[in-house]
This record gives C-alpha cells, sequence and structure tokens, in this order.
C-alpha cells in the first residue's frame, strides 16, 4: 500500500484526486493540505471532496501533512510547491508537481531538489495531453517551415497563468521537434501593425472564460493545408488519474527530475 499525501487537498484537483485515492485499492491517503487560512483547515479531507470519512483531517502544517508518506501529489501554487518540494527533501518521499507557471529561478530551485528525490513535474499531468506532446514533436519534425505553428489554449475565468502550462509544452515539443528551443522562436503578443508574419515563429492564442475545464490546440498552417492536433478535457478526473499514474511509478525511482513522459516511456 502507498501512502500519498494531497497537497492542496481543498483545490479543484485536490477534490478530484482525494475521491480516487479512496477507490484506489493499492493506495491510501496519508495526509492532507491546505494553505493557512483555508476554510477547510480542520475539516475531513474525504467528506470535503464528497465521499465517505476518510479519518484525514486536512492541516495547513505540511510537515504533519506529509508525515508518513510515500510520495506527495502538489496542485497549489509555484511559491508553495516549491516550499512543499523542500519539506519532501527532508521527509524523504517522491513528489509528483502537477503545479504549473513557475519561472526560471523556482526551475532551478526544482533542478535542486530533484538532485535529493524523485520528483515528476509536468504541465499537465493528463495521459492523452502527455501523448499529445510527443505527437507534436513528431509532427514538427515532419512538417518544415511551410507551416506555422500556431498554439491556441482555453481555460475557466479564474486560471492565473497565461500562456496554460500545458500550452507552453506544446511549444516546448514543437519547437524541439524543429531542433530549437521555445525562448527562440516564440510569439506570445500580436497587436496594431505587426507585419508579415516571421518563418518558425511559433504563435500563441489565449482564451480565458467562464468554466472551461481546458482545450489545446496545435496548429500547422501549410501551403494549401492545414493539420490540427487538438485535445478537450471534459472533467478534471484525467489529470488526477494521470497524477496517480506518476505517484505509483515515481515511488522508490532514484533522485531525478521526471517527466511524464518517463512516466509514459515516451
Amino acid at each position: 500500500m502507498l501512502n500519498v499525501a494531497m497537497l492542496g487537498a481543498s483545490g479543484r484537483m485536490g477534490r478530484t484526486i482525494v475521491p480516487l485515492l479512496a477507490e484506489a485499492g493499492d493506495l491510501r491517503l496519508s495526509g492532507a493540505l491546505a494553505a493557512p487560512g483555508d476554510a477547510a483547515v480542520g475539516q475531513d479531507a474525504g467528506v470535503l471532496a464528497g465521499v465517505a470519512p476518510l479519518a484525514i483531517a486536512i492541516t495547513d502544517d505540511a510537515r504533519a501533512a506529509l508525515a508518513g508518506a510515500d510520495v506527495a501529489i502538489d496542485f497549489t501554487l509555484p511559491a508553495a510547491s516549491i516550499a512543499h518540494a523542500r519539506a519532501c527533501a527532508e521527509q524523504g518521499s517522491a513528489v509528483v508537481i502537477g503545479t504549473t507557471g513557475h519561472d526560471a529561478g523556482q526551475r532551478a530551485d526544482l533542478e535542486a531538489i530533484a538532485r535529493t528525490i524523485p520528483v515528476v513535474i509536468a504541465p499537465n499531468m493528463s495521459l492523452g495531453v502527455n501523448l499529445l506532446f510527443k505527437l507534436a514533436e513528431l509532427a514538427s519534425r515532419a512538417l518544415d517551415e511551410q507551416y506555422d505553428i500556431e498554439v491556441f489554449e482555453a481555460h475557466h475565468r479564474n486560471k492565473l497563468d497565461a500562456p496554460s502550462g500545458t500550452a507552453l509544452g506544446l511549444g516546448r515539443a514543437a519547437a524541439g521537434g524543429r531542433g530549437t528551443t521555445l525562448d527562440a522562436v516564440a510569439e506570445y503578443v500580436r497587436h496594431g501593425q505587426t507585419g508579415v508574419r516571421e518563418r518558425g515563429k511559433i504563435g500563441f492564442s489565449v482564451v480565458r472564460g467562464g468554466d472551461i475545464v481546458g482545450e489545446h490546440r496545435l496548429i500547422f498552417a501549410g501551403p494549401g493545408e492545414q493539420v490540427e492536433l487538438a485535445h478537450r478535457a471534459q472533467d478534471r478526473s484525467g489529470f488526477a488519474r494521470g497524477a496517480l499514474v506518476a505517484a505509483k511509478w515515481v515511488a522508490g525511482r532514484s533522485p531525478g527530475l521526471y517527466s511524464m513522459q518517463d512516466v509514459l516511456g515516451l
């Protein structure tokens, strides 16, 4: 039985993952964390998630939530996820990070932490999206710069970062397929007299509105044809199931920074 701590238990993803943990025969919720001041602190994690009581009270103390955990799953905020990863390193537990929006410094912090514990981090935990990343790389390798690349993404109105981590992941995969980096070819803003599109650029379009769970499209617009790769999330269960697959995979691994591509053998 694998003991799993849920960091961000009161959030959308936490409340989706906890019921799946309760159903799993080989996983056990061992701790649950929410931010200080969150109204969920002190509540039973199962009751909050809409299932039977699990006798795990949500705490705002990361070390208490991690006690006895083999692996933690983090869906919080970038700065909080770094602090939680450090606490995991002190505890000696692996961590799966689904939080997005890390800056370069925070990414460097995670790389340092991953020298002592195994860390899985992915812009999207969905198995389908991670297959899409691989397809994006293959398609961009096959279709040369005559095919302009656009990344479209849409999410609910409360999402804080843009473009989404998944959109950036698609951009990185496409750039990698063409032997370059996203930093070198990304085009995030278009306004006014932009002029003719520059060859090789990867453009981004972002929608924020309503309760859209998540939609991503990678468009290759070429001479006389258009190729699209797409993923639409109907609810958050796909992300949650992917996070549990990652948790099972990473527990007991050697220290290192892993991706869902590693988890899926892609």
